[in-house]
């Protein structure tokens, strides 16, 4: 059998063919449509072709492919023709001698799939690694080499539109308020940057990417919305993939997945097993100035650290299929981590007066994590195509624990004892969540959609900082450091949105409602607060098609970004005692309202996405560094702590582009720039009294791209490229610096293509780096941080009862991106 490369070849090449054929006919055309389903699960084929023959002279006349919804339609001269509709693995389907004289609509036509030839074809999956749609996009992980071996982040810093920074931290378009979920529910994990880090990206499925999204998903996110979909066996009988990792720096694993389907019900599981050790090194070069700007000390800081980590991941659930129209999904998840991040701190300090000392701090800190999540969902369809009810609810706990000694000696001039510290973080979070969603056709462009949606939280944050000042192993409580926080956020909602399709115009027009209920308590000092808000967040989606492959959209969303964790909690890390995080209990949620305007254009082999979009936030989040107004070992304390900015309007032009010059190379690019003015003033009151005022009206641009380059090679050897740069960055206190980065990777299908074997390597140059520029009245500093070195990775992938790409024949779940579309 032909592979799925070859076969798109030729739809390709029958596409050219009616394009012909409409140039250089008869001036008459008229309109042949329809849709293609499966017979059986009754799921629209994408990509099946339809050729028009000549019933004469047996001459391909016309023909053309099926759309992501199953859709087609074929311009044509009038006559009488046979018409052949295939799919690979499908019995082909004939209409014969079939008379045209006006347009023509076919309705639904079911392929029965051909069982001889099921255990015989190699399907393999050329479809694009990035499905590009106006509402989202859709990035298939599976496909990827890059990710082999890797985390979550990983994946992520792979797809269009989506940055990871060096601390773990997602930006969607420039903008880090990104809502992230799993499966369509918020992560469990407290620390959602480190979670990201441990899961593997073996455990995923696909990821989508909403930039704006509906009344149907949560308001939460003013830069958007991130799906994680872990990956779930739909192949009949047994089946499954066994994958082991191993690399330098130290990167072991081994992970599968198994799914036992019948008639009756379909169990899953996905076990994984990780080791990793990502060294990473930080410099800091600092100018201290008195109030007269008079040179005061210099300060070299250096610091070395280890990040390890050792962990299980696993899910396992059953669907069962309790009749044809009815469903329930039952899953339990569990994560397991342990881990550590030693870190070696050097301050080497010049002094005015010619004096010279060297400080060393180190910081042995060690860390466990426990999930457990358990998720069930009902679907229930009605007799009305499209119709049904979806029920869904979980339950999670989440304990996280960092215990850190802390070491700190003057070796320079002399060998001398400074002080031993140590912190505990005991964190514990539970997180309960019920939803409901009913969808009704109306007619057969008309749709409408209606839910509830509980999201109940309760964090838990006992963190103690503890001082041997005297080296007798004496410890003492740091009050300035200590506390016992909660956290409690309940979130109530109702939305409902209607759309329709009238000829090529679709809209769709929602309203959602949410209740939030927050509170804010600092236990140990008895500050007690609540903040209560209702808030209406409408959507609207508008999508004009000028032409088949061709669409023209213009959307709207009101969003909220609530504080939480370290944003709100005054005392919840301590590494170092000159450069402190502390958190703003007083900080409000920033709302947001985000436009965008996008143009979706396929045309033969190139896919092209663009989207000019604009986001104005009040009350946005800032980071403010300033200096607490005393010295530590002659060494001015810094500290950072976020604030409600007044206004922050960023406007910004994307786009991704999709290209296949030859069917052994696929090109995939994307490009954002965007252009951000924050207006607002800080002022403070420091430590000797004075008040201090800083100018945060600034206006700054900048840009990324990334390039993706996927080749095969002789002896079907796949070779991946991925490079990206990040371009430099004014920002109100000083500049953030550009840097680029390089990842490849290849692979080699062994064993009957039952076995893969994938080598990559990520950060080829070392250069994934933060590096930023801070300028305060007293303070010049200059960091460069990499919190993980370059890093090779050698897997093996072995899949058994299972082809490389089998398409999923069975039928698909519906509520795997957290809802349905709607498809005008």
């Amino acid at each position: 059998m032909k592979n799925l490369s070859c076969f798109f070849l030729s739809t390709l090449f029958l596409f050219s063919i009616s394009l012909f054929a409409q140039n250089t006919g008869t001036s008459k055309t008229i309109n042949i449509k329809g849709i293609v389903i499966e017979k059986v699960s009754k799921q629209s084929l994408e990509y099946a072709t339809l050729t028009f023959i000549n019933t004469d002279n047996k001459k391909t006349i016309a023909g053309g492919i099926t759309n992501s919804k199953g859709e087609f339609n074929i311009a044509i001269s009038p006559g009488i023709y046979t018409i052949k509709i295939e799919f690979i693995s499908f019995k082909p389907t004939e209409i014969i001698n079939k008379k045209f004289t006006e347009n023509t609509n076919l309705g639904i036509i079911a392929l029965e799939e051909d069982a001889t030839q099921l255990n015989q074809v190699e399907i393999r999956a050329e479809k694009s690694t990035v499905e590009i749609k106006l509402d989202k996009k859709v990035y298939n992980v599976g496909q990827d080499l890059m990710v082999k071996g890797g985390t979550v982040s990983d994946v992520l810093d792979n797809i269009p539109s989506i940055t990871v920074d060096v601390e773990g931290k997602v930006s969607l378009r420039g903008n880090d308020n990104v809502r992230i979920l799993i499966d369509g529910r918020p992560s469990v994990a407290i620390n959602i940057a480190e979670a990201l880090r441990l899961i593997p990206a073996d455990a995923i499925d696909k990821v989508e990417v909403i930039t704006n999204p509906s009344a149907r998903y949560d308001a939460e996110g003013g830069g958007g919305i991130i799906n994680i979909i872990l990956k779930k066996g739909k192949n009949d009988g047994v089946n499954g993939v066994l994958i082991l990792s191993a690399g330098t720096p130290e990167n072991t694993g081994a992970s599968g997945n198994v799914n036992i389907r019948s008639k009756f019900s379909n169990i899953f599981a996905t076990l994984g097993y990780n080791k990793r050790n990502n060294p990473g090194n930080t410099k800091i070069n600092q100018e201290n100035f008195d109030i007269n700007r008079n040179f005061d000390s210099y300060i070299e800081e250096r610091r070395t650290n280890n990040r390890k980590s050792e962990g299980f991941n696993g899910i396992m659930g059953i669907e069962l299929y309790l009749n044809n129209s009815t469903s329930w999904i039952n899953s339990l998840s569990l994560r397991k981590n342990n881990g550590g991040n030693p870190e070696n701190i050097f301050f080497s300090i010049y002094n005015a007066d010619n004096s010279f000392t060297k400080t060393q701090r180190f910081n042995d800190l060690f860390r466990s994590s426990q999930d457990f999540e358990y998720a069930s969902n009902f679907i229930k369809k009605f007799k009305k195509e499209g119709a049904k009810l979806t029920i869904d609810a979980s339950f999670s706990q989440n304990r996280d624990k960092d215990n850190s000694n802390i070491y700190g000696n003057q070796i320079v001039p002399i060998f001398n004892f400074i002080s031993s510290e140590r912190t505990t973080n005991l964190q514990s979070q539970s997180r309960n969540l019920i939803q409901s969603d009913y969808v009704l056709p109306i007619g057969t462009k008309s749709q409408f959609e209606a839910g509830f949606r509980g999201n109940y939280l309760t964090l838990n944050t006992d963190f103690k900082v503890e001082e041997d000042i005297l080296g007798n192993n004496a410890f003492t409580i740091n009050t300035k450091f200590t506390n016992v926080f909660e956290y409690v956020e309940n979130v109530s909602a109702l939305y409902s949105q209607f759309g329709s399709k009238i000829k090529n115009f679709s809209y769709l027009f929602g309203l959602r409602f949410e209740n939030s209920d927050i509170k804010i308590n600092q236990i140990t000092l008895q500050d007690f607060n609540t903040k209560k808000y209702n808030n209406f967040f409408p959507s609207a989606f508008l999508t004009y098609e000028i032409k088949q492959g061709s669409s023209l959209s213009l959307n709207y969303s009101k969003r909220i970004t609530r504080p939480r964790d370290q944003f709100i909690n005054p005392f919840s890390q301590y590494s170092s005692n000159i450069n402190l995080f502390a958190g703003n209990p007083d900080l409000n949620p920033a709302l947001s309202d985000a436009f965008d305007l996008g143009y979706l254009k396929k045309w033969g082999k190139t896919t092209l996405s663009t989207s000019l979009y604009f986001n104005r936030t009040l009350d946005a989040f800032q980071i403010i560094r300033k200096e607490r107004g005393d010295k530590i070992n002659g060494i001015p304390v810094i500290i950072n702590t976020p604030f409600n900015l007044a206004t922050d309007n960023k406007i910004g032009f994307e786009f991704t582009l999709n290209y296949s010059p030859y069917k052994w190379w696929k090109l995939n690019t994307n490009f954002n720039f965007f252009s951000n003015k924050t207006i607002g003033t800080y002022s403070y009151i420091k430590t000797s009294n004075e008040i201090e005022t800083i100018n945060f009206n600034n206006s700054s641009s900048t840009w990324f791209t990334r390039i993706t380059s996927k080749v095969t090679l002789p002896y079907k050897i796949d070779f991946q490229i991925n490079e990206t740069y990040n371009a430099a960055q004014k920002v109100a206190q000083g500049t953030n610096k550009a840097f680029a980065s390089m990842n490849l990777a290849f692979s080699k299908d062994i064993l009957k293509d039952k076995g893969t074997i994938s080598f990559t390597v990520n950060d080829v140059f070392n250069s994934r780096k933060r590096i930023n520029a801070l300028r305060l009245p007293n303070v010049n500093s200059d960091m460069e941080m990499q919190m993980r070195e370059r890093q090779l990775t050698l897997s093996f992938t072995y899949r058994f009862n299972k082809q490389k790409s089998d398409k999923e024949k069975s039928q698909k779940r519906e509520n795997d991106s957290g809802g349905e579309d709607f498809q005008g």
